[in-house]
């Protein structure tokens, strides 16, 4: 650009926007889209593009670049938070552990004597396992080692553990030849592993392979039911395993929210709460409450379903 042409004038027929200006401007949107995610556990495009005062495209290309860097789960009109609870089944096998020996006490109770079970593979229901009384008299299926383990020795469960290629995120066996093996058994029960659930995109794993045992358990069970802590709730994974009626039964935290578990209700599906538990591991206490200094209660764990 010539001396003459940098001093003309800029007539507003051509807005000037700098590349930088542009950038702050789509790093804002997608903050704000985080922030509405963290806040409303979903966004919907159609929100999105009136509250930014942007085009659709503008949004979805937002969302396709949060969902491309894992910060999203891309969905149907718009996106769901990524479940935090992702990682190696070493390392979610020591977190939350009060708390999900609360909700596997409350899944071990809907077992009952001389079925066949197949546990899968996850911390929670490795609790569930952990709980079950003694002198059930049940034969126990399952794909996870460490399940298997805790079952052992026990003269009143019949054992069966599924072989293959033993996933070390997933922390069982995967495979066409724990696939088979599955695909031939028919579990009064399955107690299923959740990675992500969600009242309208349904159930979701992060391995491909988890998804398909999953699948095939889900299509060869009696009954379903499974524990959820309460991160797994609202969010996504990249895997659908199916939709939330292929549940049963669910079990949620004491303090899960209100609003999700009449969701899950709604849809046929039996709501179960577990015993509270406080930050410190004392029972009978919500974790909620005791966060914002609230008066202690008990939360039963009867079943009920929601209005």
């Amino acid at each position: 650009m010539s001396d003459d042409q940098s001093q003309l004038p800029n007539l507003g027929l051509f807005p000037l926007i700098s590349p930088i200006r542009a950038d702050m401007m789509q790093t804002e949107r997608q903050q704000q889209i985080l922030e509405r995610l963290r806040r409303d556990g979903r966004v919907l495009a159609v929100d999105l593009v009136e509250a930014f005062g942007a085009s659709e495209d503008t949004v979805r290309r937002d969302l396709r670049d949060l969902a491309g860097r894992g910060l999203c789960r891309r969905v149907y009109r718009g996106a769901l938070p990524i479940s935090p609870t992702s990682g190696p089944a070493h390392i979610r096998a020591v977190e939350g552990v009060e708390r999900k020996a609360a909700l596997g006490a409350a899944l071990a109770e809907l077992v009952a004597p001389r079925q066949l079970v197949f546990i899968d593979a996850g911390s929670t229901n490795l609790q569930a396992a952990r709980a079950l009384p003694v002198g059930i008299n049940v034969t126990i299926a399952t794909h996870d080692p460490a399940i298997a383990a805790a079952l052992s020795g026990r003269t009143d469960v019949d054992l069966w553990l599924i072989g293959g290629r033993v996933d070390p995120h997933v922390g069982a066996a995967l495979g066409g030849r724990a696939l088979r093996e599955i695909e031939a058994m028919r579990p009064d029960l399955v107690l299923l592993g959740v990675c992500a659930i969600d009242p309208t995109e349904g159930v979701a794993a992060f391995r491909a392979e988890d998804a398909d045992i999953k699948r095939a358990l889900a299509e060869k069970a009696g009954a379903i039911a499974a524990a959820v802590i309460n991160e797994k709730l609202g969010a996504g994974a990249p895997f659908v395993i199916g939709p939330v009626e292929i549940l049963h039964r669910i079990v949620l935290e004491a303090d899960a929210p209100e609003t999700l578990a009449q969701q899950i209700a709604a849809r046929g599906i039996l709501v179960r709460r577990a015993a509270a538990v406080d930050p410190k591991g004392d029972p009978g206490v919500s974790r909620t409450q005791a966060d914002r200094g609230g008066r202690p209660t008990t939360t039963p764990t009867a079943e009920r379903a929601h209005d």
